[in-house]
This record gives C-alpha cells, structure tokens and sequence, in this order.
C-alpha cells in the first residue's frame, strides 16, 4: 500500500517527509507541515514503522 499527497489541515500545504531522533538514538520517518503546524508520524505493524518502497 502507498499513500498519496497530504497536507496540512491548518494551511494546506504539501507535508514533508522527515526523520525524528528519540531519545534512545533511534529514528522514526514522519511527514511535517513547513509551516510547523505538526506532524504525523509513520504507522505501525507489529511494532515495527510501516515503510513503502515507491
């Protein structure tokens, strides 16, 4: 499964993908408004971040 475009619900704009460090040293991928309204983070299977290759 691949998602296509999202945006923000604030401003419209297009989010953009992002990596967050945790505290542990790890990464997890995330989409964020430019604007800096939020973020979203990638979901989850298992415990594990779902990714997608396209």
């Amino acid at each position: 499964m691949s998602i296509g475009t999202m945006t923000c619900g604030k401003c419209g704009k297009e989010l953009q993908h992002s990596t967050l460090t945790k505290p542990d040293g790890t990464s997890v991928h995330i989409s964020e408004c430019p604007d800096g309204h939020g973020k979203v983070k990638s979901p989850m299977c298992c415990g594990q971040d779902m990714t997608c290759s396209v």
